[in-house]
Parts: structure tokens; sequence; C-alpha cells
């Protein structure tokens, strides 16, 4: 248990690395878009350090969950996901807030501080009097009935049982820096798989698993990420590499603030803005779930101990490099999971299907990120920036790409599913 903690904490400061600043006190600036979109921005702040990586996409998904059903607790325009709520007199924005408010200050004790300063502000900003008080009530109710409904869903096991390598050509061994003290040996949420997933079947969504080692397409994969993923490649182009850094920040972040930027694009109302971000980060957190469950299920080697063990897989067209290092390894760090599927590939297929679902998949939009600060990249479609971000992994040398393909596909069956959770209902009351 203590190394995985200090594994884990050591993830937590790597990823505050990629974290652009918030300001909590801007909430209610109308630049920053309607009361959802500014909660989520509140919650990328605070959710990447605390709970941290993997475990943040629990957070986001209760925490817009609760949104979710806040919202429609004022006026029923979407089927609600827990609480069938009803307080038609109330101020939307306050139940917004308090929903919000109430779920961060759980998931995320150590950044409360934060927190209140951007719930006092909302508060602020909102009218006293009876309507202002039903929403913070309405919004307190349905921030418990999401937080007690995950109570018993397998988070307090997630850490088990401990991952032991068998040291079999194949089998998933730790990497550095998790592979010795003081952050390991340790693999990350070998219990993760274990989950209740928001809103999937996880039988619904298996995979077939890794290649074997000894077949012609075992190889091709293994050259492929050998040659363009290494350190110092003399095939990676600079936009490879560039594509590498730019999609290494950890999702569900990345997505979140490109959902974010179509809801804003969008000019969408809070009924249909809470659903959008509801979705997609159930599909995120749904993602994790399902690729953990793979990951542990396969224990399949990264291509940094396949690469430098070819000598064991018996395959004759494969050949070892005992120095081989990822480009990742230098400016960041091999993950320490399993490599098949690559979640990062699950979770962006999963998220970009639910956002393709919603506004169809040909959407233009730019967007950036933290890990290539000052780099803004232009998409035509979501699918063409989950694609971009699955093959960053094999470009960064961190996975195979038949990890990639297989994670690209079984995301987006997860995002095709979760998309058809909250429909409409056929009549709502007069907006309030």
């Amino acid at each position: 248990m203590k190394k995985f903690l200090l594994a884990t904490t050591l993830l937590v400061v790597c990823s505050l690395n990629f974290v652009e600043t918030l300001s909590a006190t801007n909430v209610n600036h109308p630049q920053n878009g309607n009361s959802v979109t500014q909660w989520n921005a509140i919650a990328i702040q605070v959710l990447a350090s605390d709970p941290g990586l993997v475990l943040d996409s629990r957070a986001y998904a209760i925490m817009h969950a609760a949104i979710h059903d806040a919202v429609n607790g004022v006026d029923r325009r979407y089927q609600p996901y827990t609480a069938d709520l009803s307080s038609p007199g109330a101020n939307v924005d306050a139940a917004v807030a308090a929903a919000a408010h109430d779920v961060l200050v759980v998931v995320s004790p150590s950044r409360q501080a934060p927190v209140e300063i951007a719930y006092a502000a909302a508060l602020l900003a909102i009218p006293n009097g009876p309507a202002k008080d039903a929403g913070i009530k309405l919004g307190q109710q349905s921030a418990k009935a999401n937080l007690d409904r995950r109570t018993n869903d397998g988070l307090a096991n997630a850490n088990e049982p401990s991952y032991v390598p068998t040291s079999k050509p194949g089998d998933y061994d730790f990497t550095p820096p998790f592979d010795a003290p003081p952050f390991g040996p340790a693999a990350l949420l070998p219990g993760w798989g274990r989950v209740t997933p928001f809103g999937i079947q996880l039988s619904e969504h298996q995979l077939p698993g890794p290649l074997s080692l000894t077949s012609d397409e075992y190889a091709r994969d293994f050259n492929f990420v050998k040659t363009i993923g290494k350190l110092d490649s003399t095939v990676r182009t600079a936009e490879q590499t560039d594509i590498a850094y730019f999609w290494f920040e950890f999702t569900p972040i990345g997505w979140n603030r490109i959902a974010n930027t179509i809801v804003r694009q969008r000019h969408l109302d809070l009924w249909t803005s809470a659903r959008v971000m509801a979705l997609v980060n159930f599909a995120m957190a749904d993602g994790y779930i399902a690729g953990f469950a793979g990951k542990y299920q396969f224990r399949n080697w990264r291509p940094y101990t396949a690469i430098r063990r070819a000598d064991e897989d018996g395959n004759p067209t494969t050949t070892a490099d005992k120095t081989w290092l990822p480009l990742e390894s230098a400016t960041f760090f091999i993950p320490p999971v399993p490599d098949y599927p690559s979640t990062h590939s699950v979770l962006g297929a999963a998220a970009a299907e639910v956002l393709a679902e919603i506004f169809g998949d040909h959407t233009s939009f730019m967007a950036t990120s933290t890990s290539l600060p000052g780099v803004t990249r232009q998409f035509h479609s979501f699918s063409q920036a989950a694609s971009e971000n699955g093959m960053s992994r094999v470009y960064g040398g961190i996975h195979f790409l038949h990890a990639v393909q297989d994670g690209l596909r079984q995301g987006k069956g997860i995002g095709r599913s979760v998309s058809q959770l909250l429909p409409p209902v056929s009549v709502h009351s007069a907006a309030q």
C-alpha cells in the first residue's frame, strides 16, 4: 500500500504540471459560459490533484450526474439519472452551484478552499430570496443522492489485489520509475475494473485480447512502435512528436475541455449543457473501468519491456534492444499499467462518440493542451481528434498499435451505449 501511495503521489505531482490555472472567482463572468461549463472548469482545476489520475473520472461523472438531476428538478426536460426531484420555482443556477459544490468537497477534500471561493462567488451573483433558497436545497438533494449511489461502488477495493508480475514473456512488468523504490514496484489500481460502471454493461464491451507473440501481426506491430516510438527515432516526424506531447495530457481533462468548448460554441441552454457533460463523463468513467478490466485480465507487457526482452518472445522477426527508450520517457513517463487496451484511446473514442452522436461527427473545433503549452490544434471531426489522440501513444512509444486500435473500438462502443442515456421527455414545463 505504501508503494502504491508513493506511485500515486508522483502521478499527481506530474498531473499538476499539466493543469492550467483557472480563476474560481470568475465563474460568473458571461464570457465563461453558463453555470454548467463554469463548474466543469472548476472541476478541471481541482480534480487533477485530488483525487488525481483515473479516480478523477469517477468524480467528474458524479458531479455532472448531480448537476443534471438538479437542473431537471427545476424543469424536467430529460430523464433523471439518479434523483427524480421536483422544485419548479427554484433558481437553476443556485441548483447547479450547490450540486457541484457538495460533490466536489466530498470527492476532492484537500481542494475545498478554491471550491468554497467559487461557490461563494456563484451564490453572490444570485438575488436572495425563496427561489435561491430552493435552488440550493435542490442542488444539495441531488448531490447527496448521487454520492449515496456510489457509496459501495468498488472504490474502496480499487487497489486490490496487488499486482504481481510473473516475468513470463508477454506478461506486464513494472516500468521506470515505478519499478523500484521510492515509487515502486507498483501497478496502478489493479481493481479499478471492478468499480460499478455509470452507464454500461461490461459484458457488452469485451475485447479479444493482445496479439500472439509469435504471430506476424505482432512482429509488425512490434517493429512499428520500436522504430517510430523510440526516443531518438529518425522516422518520426516533427508533427508526430508534437502529437505525442500534445495528447499526453491526462484524460479526462483534455476531453472535458473539448466538450466544454463545444457546449460554449453552440450556446446551449443549461439543460442540454448538463446532459452533454454528464454523458461525456459517464462515457470516460466507464471507459476507464472497462479498459482497466481488460488491462489486468490480459496483463500485456509494454513496448519498453517487450523490446528490451524480445529475445524471449519466440518470434524470429523481432530483435531485442536492451537500451531502448520511448519518447515519452524523457519528458514524461510510462504510465504504470499494462498495455492492452490503451485506456487513453478508449476514453478519447468514448467521449468523441458521445459528442458525435449529439452534434454530428463533422464538427470543427480547436483544442489546446497543458502538456504542449502554447500550441493549438484544429480538428474537423471528433473522430479525427480521437484517432490522433490514440496514435499519440504509439508515437510516444508507450503503446502497441493493436492496443490503440482495440481501445478505439472499445471506446466507440461505450460512447454509443452511453449516448442513449438520459433521453428527452416529451413534455416539460415552462423554463424557470
